[in-house]
């Protein structure tokens, strides 16, 4: 076996299994080995490894940069935390400084809100600001513009009056029709203007479950909901809930004081979420209802999915996401998704990345769950 393969199979085996390869690590390798053994070690190495210093996780998490691409100090990074019961050094400004920003260290930061002292506060709202800037970076503004392009396509008119049409737009869609002894297009569908808007054109809801599994979903669902409030057109509310209900909708200026309104890991009752909901839906027919849970409901299912049916029969269009992340495929209560599906509420997972296409569909009036069977995305089937 090649010292190249020897080398590779020492540092997959970590310290303890190794002995047997006979490899002297480099510096470099070495550096490697330990802030992965730190995390993936034995339990008692595990334990001697961190310890209970905020200094000697920051300078773990250093070494870890230094050695691994940003994605690779993401999984250790968050493994870390999971496996070594970190949540506590989280608390630590020293260490909040060292941390490299993602999604899952954010929902971590807004778990532990409650708990952080006065001087780990301003550290954590860095941390978690730093992770808002990257989500809007990359979807902010596709989840305006494909929410923008959406509202004005509802609102066209293919019956419009004389001084209303869109010539532009009309004769390029009837250039099939033209005439060439005429010398003229004959339109067979008149298209209008998007008709000017005294109140607004739809209203979006964003009911967020806050539960701890939901908690990466929670964090974009936050910051996008807070993006699409800057369109004059569209009214949006965001609204949390676990076993009480919480509106954040004044606080969608700022998506880190959304977050930090947001404590994860409570109980659920989606029924008592929906029923809020109803309160606050002024005009059914041109209202969007997004449910982000699992739908493992701790109050009445029966009731929910009464309270789900009377706002689809009312004309509000729900749709059940069972998660807004890329953590892969979601848990959730099957059986009563089955049932969300038999009132003919679309229920799937998405992406961050879908998120905008999937909210244009929705507040475009077109078949929600169609258009996520387009995508190639499972959608639950109604029991039967």
């Amino acid at each position: 076996m090649s010292d190249e393969r020897l080398r590779r199979w020492r540092l997959v085996l970590g310290v303890d299994e190794a002995d047997g390869t006979g490899v002297s690590l480099s510096r470099t390798d070495a550096g490697m080995d330990g802030a992965l053994d730190a995390v993936y070690g034995g339990d008692e190495e595990r334990r001697g490894g961190l310890g209970g210093s905020a200094p000697v996780v920051a300078r773990w998490l250093g070494e870890l940069r230094t050695h691994f691409p940003a994605s690779v100090v993401s999984v250790v990074q968050q493994d870390a935390i999971d496996r070594l019961g970190l949540h506590k050094l989280l608390l630590e400004p020293e260490l909040l400084e060292a941390v490299t920003p993602d999604v899952h260290l954010a929902a971590t930061l807004m778990s532990l809100r409650g708990a952080l002292p006065t001087k780990s506060r301003e550290a954590a709202r860095r941390v978690v600001r730093e992770v808002v800037k990257d989500i809007e970076r990359r979807l902010a503004e596709r989840t305006r513009a494909a929410a923008r392009g959406a509202l004005d396509r509802s609102a066209r008119t293919s019956r419009p009056r004389h001084n209303e049409i869109d010539w532009d737009r009309t004769i390029r869609a009837n250039l099939r029709h033209y005439q060439p002894e005429h010398r003229t297009v004959i339109p067979e569908r008149l298209i209008g203007h998007g008709r000017k808007r005294r109140s607004l054109a739809a209203e979006l809801i964003l009911c967020l479950d806050l539960s701890g599994s939901m908690a990466t979903s929670v964090v974009y669902a936050g910051v996008l909901g807070a993006s699409l409030a800057s369109i004059p057109a569209l009214r949006t509310r965001i609204v949390a809930f676990d076993t009480a209900v919480v509106d954040l909708t004044d606080e969608l200026g700022d998506p880190v004081d959304i977050l930090f309104g947001i404590q994860l890991g409570g109980g659920t009752d989606i029924d008592r979420a929906l029923a809020y909901c109803q309160t606050v839906v002024t005009r059914p027919s041109r209202t969007v209802l997004v449910l982000l849970t699992d739908l493992y409901e701790g109050g009445s299912a029966e009731s929910m999915l009464r309270r789900a049916a009377s706002l689809i029969n009312a004309g509000v269009r729900l749709v059940v996401l069972l998660a807004l992340s890329d953590d892969g495929a979601p848990g959730y209560d099957h059986e009563l998704a089955a049932h969300v599906a038999a009132l003919g509420a679309p229920v799937f997972a998405a992406t961050p990345d879908q998120f905008p296409a999937l909210v244009a569909a929705a507040l475009e009036g077109r078949d929600v769950g169609a258009w996520a069977e387009g995508e190639g995305i499972p959608v639950t089937r109604a029991p039967g």
